[in-house]
């Protein structure tokens, strides 16, 4: 009998404990990678990078019906439950504007801000819902990545568009087209305002699994520098995106981001007031220990929603 892990999203299917021997038939090569831990559970070693990467391979070939995922060493590998997270409170978010019905299929329109190599959030909306996502980034090598996944999965081949954004310092300028419409951007900004803080925010996850100080390839299975820190950290990057956002304000039905630290949302709400937000919505979720959020919010009124619907 499988346990629930009640505090994920009702349609989240990583609510039950891992069935590592369901996923070992899914993806044989994660056998290696299993054993029971101190607790006689059948598990994976959490701070080896390259046994969480065989374990999300098999989620998404399990779960999600993709047969070929890779990331380049280094680069961020996501944990898939709370990724999903997103995507549901994100449909959730979008039904209201429906009749109380999530919206599903290719006319349903997302852009990632930030979709770095692993590319899941596109993976998880469309796959579950079948929307149509635009996933942009900073790092041309992540851009080249996430488009090899898509070219050699079929089910993503035809609703998952890759672009590179040349300037760091643009988050929809060059990306958005004039005209164009997104019914949802989402984003995992980097939280991290230094290398130096990233490095200590590794440091204390490995400890936590028990590891001790992390090594340097534990470091660096992290992320790369842009999927963890940037210069201000990212109340600094969110009121960035506030401010481009308020340009395309029409074009963009619901706008979000994660917030990694509730201390920074009075930051965020004061930037939303001052660009002019008719509406803001803070969504929490939570995995295990962590709680998580992100922050919506739009520039429509309740007139626009309706033409928007239909």
């Amino acid at each position: 009998m499988s346990t629930e892990k009640n505090i994920l999203h009702l349609r989240n299917k990583h609510r039950s404990r891992y069935d590592f021997p369901e996923l070992i038939k899914s993806l044989p090569d994660l056998a290696a990678f299993v054993a029971k831990n101190a607790y006689g559970d059948q598990s994976i070693d959490f701070s080896n990078p390259i046994a969480v990467k065989m374990l999300n391979k098999a989620l998404l070939k399990h779960f999600y019906g993709i047969d070929n995922w890779d990331i380049p060493e280094n680069y961020l590998c996501p944990p898939i439950p709370g990724r999903a997270d997103y995507i549901h409170y994100m449909a959730d978010l979008l039904a209201e504007n429906n009749g109380g019905v999530v919206p599903t299929g290719r006319t349903v329109k997302g852009l990632d801000v930030g979709v770095g190599a692993n590319c899941i959030y596109p993976i998880i909306g469309r796959q579950e819902y079948g929307w149509s996502f635009v996933g942009s980034d900073i790092d041309s090598l992540a851009i080249k990545a996430a488009k090899s996944i898509v070219a050699v999965n079929k089910p993503l081949s035809d609703g998952i568009t890759l672009k590179h954004q040349p300037h760091k310092a643009h988050i929809f300028k060059g990306i958005v087209k004039p005209g164009e419409l997104f019914d949802f951007t989402m984003c995992n900004p980097p939280f991290h305002a230094s290398a130096a803080e990233a490095a200590a925010g590794s440091n204390k996850k490995v400890r936590n699994l028990g590891k001790g100080k992390a090594s340097t390839g534990v470091l660096n299975f992290g992320g790369q520098h842009t999927e963890l820190w940037c210069e201000g950290g990212e109340v600094s990057f969110i009121r960035n995106m506030i401010n481009e956002s308020a340009d395309i304000a029409d074009q963009c039905l619901w706008f979000s981001s994660l917030v990694s630290k509730g201390s920074n949302l009075s930051f965020i709400y004061r930037a939303l007031e001052s660009a002019g937000a008719l509406e803001v919505r803070t969504i929490e979720m939570a995995q295990g220990q962590k709680i998580s959020r992100f922050v919506a919010w739009t520039y429509l009124n309740a007139a626009e929603k309706e033409k928007w619907r239909r």
